[in-house]
């Protein structure tokens, strides 16, 4: 086979209006690149620089845990991953302590050691646990009192949910039980038509725009529904691409004033009240 003659594409920054915009992401997990926090974390802030990705907010980083029920040591081994990577990449990223709440002992153990006494701004919870068991209850309360965010993965699977698995109306009865806490709802369940019809009545929840495709109309009914102030740019990256995610908002019907919010202010305002707290520069 003959030598290419043609060298490969080079990889150009993107667009200077996406780097105007200072993009904070929602949804990250570092889990390639090296051997290394640092070295996966390294990784990852080279494509986002590429993007215009300012911060990120990481959790469930390596090893992603591989079961649905993590255990105790499972969740204090990520969060000791993202604890690591803070030392070195803090001007990039902002910390989510991992608990799953089957565990609830050891869960508020780990939101003591890691957001009251440590680097972390906010509570990822995932699956393990629906999120209308009372047990989350004591983790929702003790992160309110900590201005931590309360980021929920939820999702509807076409075929039914495993019980252990959160859909956005699960996450709506949980705000009914500790009104004016606000929280995220992860995907917004995927099947985002449902899910935003699903938390539009509650203001205290969020919709988190990572992990489904670049679909047309997706931001532009989220702001219709929920108001631009509850839409939050994420990418779920290195599950997804920046590039997809970011595109979801750019390419969107909706004002620049609109995008900026979703891309950036919306997160940044919300997470600044345990930032400054923290002596963190926003």
């Amino acid at each position: 086979m003959p030598t290419p003659t043609t060298p490969p594409p080079t990889v150009t920054v993107a667009d200077s209006r996406l780097h105007g915009y200072g993009i904070w992401d929602l949804h990250c997990h570092p889990v390639q690149g090296g051997d290394t926090a640092y070295k996966r974390m390294e990784h990852l802030v080279g494509y986002a620089d590429r993007m215009g990705v300012e911060r990120m907010c990481v959790y469930m980083a390596y090893p992603f845990p591989s079961v649905i029920d993590a255990s105790p040591e499972q969740f204090r081994q990520d969060n000791d991953e993202i604890i690591a990577i803070l030392k070195d990449w803090g001007s990039r990223a902002v910390g989510f302590v991992f608990v799953n709440p089957h565990h609830l002992k050891e869960s508020l153990y780990e939101i003591e050691r890691c957001v009251a006494d440590g680097p972390m701004v906010g509570v990822k919870l995932w699956v393990g646990w629906n999120c209308t068991k009372p047990e989350y209850d004591p983790i929702v309360k003790r992160a309110a009192e900590l201005k931590a965010l309360i980021f929920q993965h939820c999702w509807y699977k076409a075929g039914g949910n495993d019980p252990a698995e959160s859909t956005p109306q699960d996450l709506v009865e949980l705000s009914k039980r500790h009104p004016g806490v606000p929280m995220v709802c992860g995907h917004t369940g995927g099947n985002w038509e449902l899910g935003i019809r699903a938390i539009r009545s509650r203001r205290e929840i969020h919709s988190g725009l990572a992990g489904s495709e670049p679909t047309a109309g997706y931001v532009e009914m989220a702001v219709r529904e929920l108001g631009a102030e509850r839409v939050h740019y994420g990418s779920d990256v290195e599950g997804r691409s920046f590039a997809s995610q970011i595109a979801k908002v750019t390419g969107a019907d909706i004002t620049d004033e609109q995008k900026r919010m979703i891309l950036r202010d919306n997160l940044r305002n919300m997470l600044l009240p345990i930032m400054q707290s923290k002596g963190m520069q926003a």
